[in-house]
């Protein structure tokens, strides 16, 4: 079955290099040049991916972005114009899977899209249960599905890789580099931003107080791992609990210390 990609830009040029290159690769391309008329578009055509620029007349692309996550979870691939401002992050954070910088070179977008749209390898293990054991995370391979206490947590395909590939080595730290090539695809060099911000999204959906990890720990200086439970020595350096815990011994610390004048000087 050929695989449609949706493409939405506003740039002809770039539609018509986009569509000789698809269409050599055996992918079937649909094309919109604005985001008003996006969501239509990809409610009829049911696409297995979506290329998105950020840059669109009507609707913005990180609009569309949203509005595409909200039904579907459709991997989506952004093209933007550069890779160090913010529209990248909001992009990833409002659910794009990942992005290609323009100029970019045939190869390596069909290389994301592949990635993308690659079916996962199967996994030995068929269920996996991870984070607090009173409370556990329960995923199902085969079902490829998350559920906690009998609720389904809805994932992305991405994110659902994501949470597999750590539960699936419980004891082992993944690096961010080792979870773009195991889950993204990359063998070589690329933006780790996007492994921050897909953890983040995910510890939105698993965890009951993401600024409390016990799913997706963080090992400061090292990466990720699957939680089993707050463990010693893991931590989440975005969480405020560490630094006000902290705050707290310093400030028992002082007050110990002043106490401690007062008597000598009485």
């Amino acid at each position: 079955m050929t695989l449609r990609v949706l493409v939405v830009d506003d740039d002809p040029a770039l539609a018509e290099m986009l569509g000789i290159v698809l269409r050599s690769e055996g992918f079937a391309p649909i094309f919109v040049t604005n985001g008003d008329r996006a969501l239509t578009v990809f409610r009829e055509s049911k696409p297995d991916l979506v290329l998105l620029d950020l840059m669109l007349p009507g609707m913005s692309g990180i609009d569309v972005c949203k509005a595409i996550r909200e039904e579907s979870g459709v991997p989506i691939v952004m093209l933007t114009a550069k890779s160090d401002t913010i529209d990248v992050v909001l992009g990833l954070e409002s659910g794009a899977d990942d992005y290609v910088v323009k100029p970019f070179r045939p190869k390596e977008l069909v290389a994301r899209i592949r990635a993308r749209l690659r079916s996962r390898e199967s996994v030995v293990v068929q269920r996996f249960q991870i984070g607090a054991p009173e409370d556990p995370v329960v995923i199902d391979v085969a079902g490829h599905e998350v559920s906690r206490s009998g609720e389904r947590l809805a994932l992305t395909p991405l994110e659902f890789d994501l949470l597999v590939a750590l539960a699936s080595k419980p004891r082992q730290v993944f690096s961010r580099e080792l979870l773009l090539e195991q889950v993204w695809g990359y063998r070589h060099a690329a933006d780790t931003r996007l492994v921050n911000v897909h953890v983040q999204r995910l510890r939105s959906k698993v965890e009951r107080d993401p600024e409390n990890p016990q799913v997706v720990l963080t090992v400061r200086g090292v990466g990720y791992k699957a939680g089993t439970g707050r463990a010693a020595g893991v931590s989440d350096p975005c969480s405020d609990s560490a630094t006000t815990d902290s705050a707290t011994r310093d400030s028992a610390t002082r007050d110990s210390a002043t106490a401690k004048r007062h008597v000598v000087m009485s």
